[in-house]
């Protein structure tokens, strides 16, 4: 089989929950993102478990991501779509009652309560000052003279900085979040996995872990979820002198011998890769990425390996997702939810 294999721990996914649930107070739910396919790794099979394991709320990007995490874990759970109620979101509002749209515009709380819908559950999103989406303070008070006596099932916002625990926005979007929240009778959440870490004060009512559950930064503490294995194609001796790859970028200074590999760009492993210190692993022992990522393959230089096995790994507890993301200039995010439909997906554990 030359297809690579990306195998998803569900385990080391219930026990990152487990572990960024015991980091709040028992009165405060903990949720799970799953937008982006579970971050790239399967909405229904990684929804299952977390809804097991006593996940209630699930947050998702667009409505049209609710409807198969709607099939995995049915009625008993709540869907929170950050993206609110679009112009042709109304039907699937009305139909999937359990999926709530967190509206973030006055435009969407017309739309909403200016049809059917209105009588469907619904959330509010407010800006607190990161200014990408949801209700500017003014806006807040006109939207509730629309809402009128109906009352939001989960009131939420968002921070901008939490990869700088010390960053000062962090306190001031805080503090605003309490100025346009306190006193009222709303359930509240403003953080996800990089504002769970930074203590008690961000918490609220519900917490809502992303990237931490998936074994990405800046939960340091998570276990690692992926491994990533790419089947070794053909090995060829390269004599000193000789280039590899595209535009010749890799050039041998000793005898070498080097492994092509069944992934590439069309995958996810960005062309990026070709210029960092990126490795890939035969169990414990790395061998350089060397020469040009192209579309379905990169090279491996396996000179110092006694014997090529027939796939090396890219991710796995020696390279998890961030520290490939650092090699690669990029982030951790990107790289998980950049992996390619080609990749054989097999779980264990759940």
């Amino acid at each position: 089989m030359t297809a690579a294999t990306l195998t998803i721990d569900l385990n080391a996914i219930v026990t990152n929950l487990l572990a960024l649930d015991a980091k709040s107070a028992p009165g405060v739910e903990t949720a799970a993102v799953i937008k982006a396919d579970a971050y790239g790794l399967g909405t229904s099979a990684v929804a299952k478990p977390l809804f097991d394991a006593g996940v209630k709320s699930f947050f998702v990007a667009t409505v049209e991501e609710a409807i198969p995490l709607y099939a995995a874990v049915g009625k008993a759970a709540r869907i929170y779509v950050f993206s609110g109620h679009m112009p042709f979101d109304s039907r699937s509002y009305y139909d999937y009652p359990t999926v709530v749209p967190m509206l973030n515009s006055l435009a969407q709380v017309r739309r909403h309560f200016g049809r059917d819908t209105a009588l469907t559950p619904f959330g509010l999103q407010i800006d607190t000052g990161m200014n990408r989406l949801g209700l500017e303070a003014d806006e807040l008070e006109q939207a509730l003279a629309v809402i009128g006596d109906r009352k939001p099932e989960l009131v939420i916002s968002h921070l901008a900085c939490t990869d700088d625990p010390n960053h000062p926005q962090n306190a001031a979007q805080l503090a605003e979040f309490h100025r346009l929240t306190d006193g009222r009778d709303w359930r509240r959440s403003l953080v996800a996995t990089g504002g769970i870490l930074l203590g008690p004060d961000y918490h609220f009512d519900l917490v809502r872990p992303g990237v931490g559950l998936y074994g990405g930064a800046p939960f340091l503490d998570a276990r690692p979820v992926v491994t990533l294995s790419l089947p070794v194609i053909q090995t060829r001796d390269v004599a000193v002198g000789e280039s590899v790859g595209y535009g010749a970028a890799w050039v041998a200074e000793r005898p070498s011998k080097i492994a092509t590999v069944a992934a590439g760009y069309a995958d996810g492993l960005i062309r990026a890769m070709s210029f960092g210190d990126v490795m890939v692993w035969a169990d414990s022992t790395p061998c350089p990425v060397i020469g040009r990522v192209s579309m379905d393959m990169l090279t491996v230089d396996v000179t110092d390996l006694a014997t090529v096995p027939d796939a090396l790994d890219i991710l796995n507890a020696h390279q998890t997702v961030d520290n490939l993301a650092d090699n690669a200039g990029t982030i951790g995010y990107e790289i998980l939810t950049s992996l390619g439909a080609r990749y054989k997906r097999s779980y264990t554990g759940g």
